[in-house]
């Protein structure tokens, strides 16, 4: 049951209503900013919710149970607030959503409709629409530890214990989007990199991070990248990337010397075995450990 205050129920009442939809969003560095597809801006609870964005809502809908509800945001980019290139950096992901329906006439009068999360974007040349996850996505996410052969640990953490450290270099070649050579990156050897993350610290895309498709080592440093930064890649461009991890235990002991911090179960009996069944040779199958 949603309560609805005295006065925006009285006005609600009304034959004619002066209401407005006004969004809230907090990007995870703590920017706040305010959005409004009222005429002219509104302010209340310490944020400007800006007119000159375009956005308007686009669909909503609400679940029962634990499935997850949300809505839909679509808008034109604008100088102020959203654009095309904070977006492209990700800026955006996970944000906090807050909507409200506002009386624009006396913005006391207003309604908390939803609080939810920033989900898929889809992008245009000029426009965008953005996905509004609810609360209900939490439960959605993977919690705890899984019993799985590969390491659940994210390379560096505290779980995992690696000491990363980035190896900066600068863009020598490039086809200017999903390719570049960085000849600081020559020195070590095939697919180091293959799996770990980019971050570009100066040029056009500085602060855009993404991860590494594939490293080559080719003399040249190549690096395939999974994502294509907003703006093009320039020779020139300085960067910083840490090692990769493929999450096994081989590469954990091997690469990093970090096997007795492995967070998986590489010795756990996968369904071959289990359904396999008992052959001549096998020898002394008693419960004891496989690799003793």
């Amino acid at each position: 049951m949603r309560d609805i205050p005295a006065g925006l129920a009285a006005h609600l009442a009304r034959a004619a209503t002066t209401l407005c939809r006004c969004w809230s969003l907090t990007r995870r560095d703590g920017l706040v900013l305010g959005f409004t597809d009222h005429d002219r801006p509104l302010a209340f609870d310490g944020v400007t919710f800006q007119e000159t964005t375009g956005l308007e809502a686009a669909e909503g809908a609400a679940e029962l149970g634990f499935a997850v509800g949300g809505g839909e945001v679509s808008g034109a980019f604008a100088a102020v607030g959203l654009n095309e290139a904070d977006l492209a950096r990700g800026l955006y992901d996970d944000a906090r959503v807050s909507i409200w329906l506002v009386n624009w006439a006396d913005v006391s009068e207003r309604l908390l409709l939803e609080t939810g999360f920033v989900g898929e974007i889809k992008r245009g040349d000029l426009a965008f629409s953005a996905e509004v996850r609810g609360l209900a996505k939490a439960f959605d996410e993977e919690r705890g530890r899984l019993y799985t052969r590969a390491c659940n640990a994210d390379l560096g953490d505290a779980r995992c214990g690696v000491a990363l450290s980035p190896v900066a270099g600068t863009v020598s070649t490039t086809d200017g989007r999903l390719s570049l050579g960085a000849p600081a990156l020559a020195p070590f050897p095939d697919a180091h990199f293959s799996g770990g993350r980019l971050v570009f610290t100066g040029g056009g895309n500085a602060g855009f991070v993404t991860e590494v498709k594939r490293h080559a080592a080719d003399g040249l440093g190549t690096l395939q990248l999974w994502q294509a930064p907003p703006a093009p890649i320039m020779v020139g461009d300085a960067l910083q990337v840490t090692a990769g991890c493929d999450k096994s235990f081989s590469t954990c002991r091997t690469k990093f010397g970090n096997g007795i911090n492995f967070r998986g179960f590489p010795h756990m009996p996968g369904n071959d075995f289990i359904i396999g069944g008992v052959g001549p040779g096998d020898g002394a199958l008693d419960g004891g450990s496989l690799f003793r």
